[in-house]
């Protein structure tokens, strides 16, 4: 029995199908079968049994339904006589003359030469999930059954996901190539390598297009003391606390949360060091903007004293904005230290004298306050 070699891995696609008839047909290009080889060959009959393959002249061979699971339905309805079909060789001859073969065999060891020749070109692969247990992920690449350990996978998703949450079974992996080996049947393969080159490629592209001014999303994905770093999509980005809201806060999970998405603002990129400095709080309204918009001069207020000087004290209204009763805003009488009036902590009625949002100065005084509500502090 004779037939012709599978084409090498050279060559840049297959016949098409009616090229391929005449290939078979052909004289002088023709050897006899062995077990384990994979060939090319002609697609005669789809029935409920499997599929028959010319194998060139009258040669033939039957493709069980047991060997075609690599075969997805749509691919088998798909299949057309005429269509070329590359197959494995398990059995050259059968009592009735015909050879058994094997799609998944064959796809199986033309995924070992893809694999090999990722490895070799250091080009990723792409895999999906069938299985998992406790040391990692078994994966099907190009009919290949390959291993994905534990310390192998990408880190979870910026949303906080469970180790395991984002490969599930039939999930898709874009992988590197780290282990071949076709006698053994072994193919161990990385996500965190793959993810990890993404991740440079796109901490490049962001520090080359972002732009300070530029409004973009992005997921916590830790805090830390002196602020919160953020994803903008392979580069991360930090909030400094001072950066994250407008008023006092003792920690950064009281503004944000590990894993939430958010709207940040660009205020600088170091291209050189590789930093992006991010502001949360550039994006809300500001105190001073709030205070402008609620009040004018001339309203009375409620403020709590937060130091005293010499030469008056600071009162905090608003939350956020704190404002100055100079010492003779504090008393119709002369008095040499505000704490002869007032103490810190202490909570008074105001009056605003001027409001200087550009400076971000706001006059208060005490005593007018008074002469409006007739209540002296104690």
């Amino acid at each position: 029995m004779v037939l012709m070699t599978f084409p090498s891995s050279t060559q840049e696609k297959p016949p098409e199908p009616s090229d391929m008839a005449t290939l078979l047909e052909q004289e002088g290009v023709w050897r006899q079968i062995r077990r384990g080889e994979v060939v090319e060959g002609v697609v005669m009959r789809v029935d409920p049994e499997g599929i028959l393959v010319n194998l060139g002249g009258k040669s033939e061979g039957l493709v069980a339904l047991r060997e075609m699971q690599t075969l997805s339905p749509e691919a088998r309805e798909s299949l057309q006589v005429g269509d070329p079909l590359t197959t494995y060789v398990l059995r050259p001859e059968t009592e009735d003359g015909s050879a058994l073969l094997s799609v998944d065999r064959a796809r199986r060891e033309k995924g070992w030469v893809v694999l090999r020749q990722a490895q070799e070109q250091d080009e990723y692969v792409e895999g999906s999930v069938t299985g998992r247990n406790r040391g990692g992920l078994v994966v099907e690449v190009e009919g290949v059954e390959g291993f994905v350990p534990l310390s192998h996978l990408a880190p979870p998703s910026p949303a906080g996901a469970r180790p395991f949450g984002d490969h599930e079974v039939g999930a898709r992996l874009t992988l590197k190539v780290l282990e071949v080996e076709p006698s053994r049947r072994r193919a161990v393969l990385s996500e965190r390598q793959a993810w990890q080159e993404w991740r440079t490629t796109q901490r490049e592209r962001l520090l080359e297009e972002l732009r300070e001014g530029d409004v973009r999303k992005g997921h916590v994905t830790s805090h830390r003391n002196f602020g919160t770093f953020v994803d903008l999509g392979g580069a991360e980005g930090l909030i400094h606390v001072s950066e994250l809201s407008w008023r006092p806060i003792a920690s950064p999970d009281e503004v944000l949360q590990v894993g939430e998405e958010t709207e940040v603002y660009v205020l600088r990129v170091d291209r050189e060091a590789q930093r992006i400095s991010l502001s949360l709080r550039q994006l809300q309204p500001g105190p001073w903007q709030d205070l402008v918009a609620k009040h004018q001069e001339g309203d009375l207020v409620h403020g709590t004293v937060t130091r005293l000087t010499p030469f008056g004290a600071f009162a905090r209204i608003e939350g956020d904005v704190e404002g100055l009763v100079h010492i003779s805003e504090l008393s119709h009488r002369r008095i040499q230290h505000p704490k002869e009036i007032v103490q810190e902590g202490e909570e008074l009625t105001l009056k605003i004298l001027r409001i200087e949002p550009e400076r971000r100065r706001l006059g208060l005084s005490l005593k007018q306050a008074v002469e409006e509500v007739g209540d002296w502090p104690s």
